[in-house]
């Protein structure tokens, strides 16, 4: 996700996904195969996202600032426009490198796209040709409970978050994941509603912990070496909540003394998105990880709900209310 009220978006689209794993996966009742089935085998009438399988939602998931309306994809038809949306930016704008399949139908999509709720940004001003309102950003979600089916998390492939699950078994994780928004709507009104989505999503399954990965531009972690050394030195989690990333995959972060990092030009680095993270309360993992598919360097965001900074919680609601309709 992104940054907080009034944050300019300049790099949103640096944000990439996460995920977990290391379940084994639980019985459920009433679970319906059908779900599984790929996208293309199912009808254009309802998207079976995972929201309404587990039961138990204490409300609605959405909300509206004038045109913009946020809330979860409901068909298909709305997965596979998210999904060209995500391509047209982490193909297009950004670094990542697409293969065949991918450069052919113009949409970024996993295998983790069946299994999550996608949170999506719609302007009513805005028509489709099919005179629907647009979509102009998305945010992907996956609960613990659809994680533990399906037997992983995307971020899994990451760090090392078995450890970090198995201490907090009794907590319930959200992953925040592949979030973008086109160029002319990266504005403060629109990270409001992203924000408001996702709180009101953890809101109404009741959720404890959210995290995900968030990503500096380039694969050379000496490029962001101020940034990411501030956040060794000063973000760091709690021995509780600490997560490693995987000893294939991690990158050191602690590439400058505590003396000489300047605060200042640290956070003027840092993306808007890890700022964001920050000021509500988040901490970050052990070891950076780099992707070359899509040309950045990770970082693992921790953001327990309970550490959320208070101002945040009024802003919205306790139960999210400010934007609900």
């Amino acid at each position: 996700m992104r940054t907080g009220l009034g944050t300019p978006l300049s790099t949103w689209q640096r944000l990439r996904s996460a995920s977990r794993h290391g379940f084994s996966p639980r019985a459920l009742q009433g679970f319906s195969p059908r779900a599984l089935l790929p996208l293309p085998q199912l009808p254009n009438r309802v998207l079976p996202n995972f929201a309404g399988l587990f039961g138990g939602l204490k409300g609605s998931v959405g909300g509206r600032i004038g045109n913009l309306e946020v809330r979860l994809a409901q068909t298909p038809r709305e997965l596979r426009k998210a999904q060209a949306l995500r391509y047209k930016v982490f193909y297009g704008e950004m670094a990542a490198v697409a293969d065949a399949k991918t450069r052919f139908f113009r949409r970024d999509e996993d295998r983790f796209d069946r299994i999550c709720d996608h949170l999506l940004v719609l302007d009513h001003e805005s028509l489709s040709r099919s005179k629907k309102p647009r979509i102009v950003g998305t945010y992907r979600l996956l609960r613990q409970e659809v994680a533990e089916l399906h037997g992983s998390f995307y971020t899994a492939d990451e760090y090392d978050i078995a450890p970090l699950l198995a201490r907090h078994s009794h907590l319930k994780f959200l992953e925040l994941g592949r979030s973008c928004v086109l160029p002319e709507y990266r504005t403060s009104r629109t990270v409001e509603l992203l924000w408001h989505g996702i709180w009101s999503y953890v809101r109404a399954h009741d959720l404890d912990v959210m995290f995900g990965c968030a990503s500096f531009a380039g694969t050379d972690p000496q490029d962001n070496a101020t940034a990411l050394s501030f956040l060794h030195h000063h973000a760091g989690t709690a021995p509780e909540w600490s997560v490693k990333a995987l000893p294939g995959r991690y990158a050191d972060m602690n590439l400058l003394s505590r003396d000489a990092v300047s605060a200042r030009t640290a956070l003027r680095e840092l993306p808007p998105l890890v700022k964001g993270y920050l000021r509500i309360g988040a901490k970050i993992g052990d070891g950076a990880v780099i992707d070359h598919q899509f040309g950045t360097t990770d970082v693992l965001i921790v953001l327990p709900v309970s550490d959320i900074d208070e101002r945040y919680i009024k802003h919205f609601g306790a139960e999210a209310t400010r934007y609900a309709v």
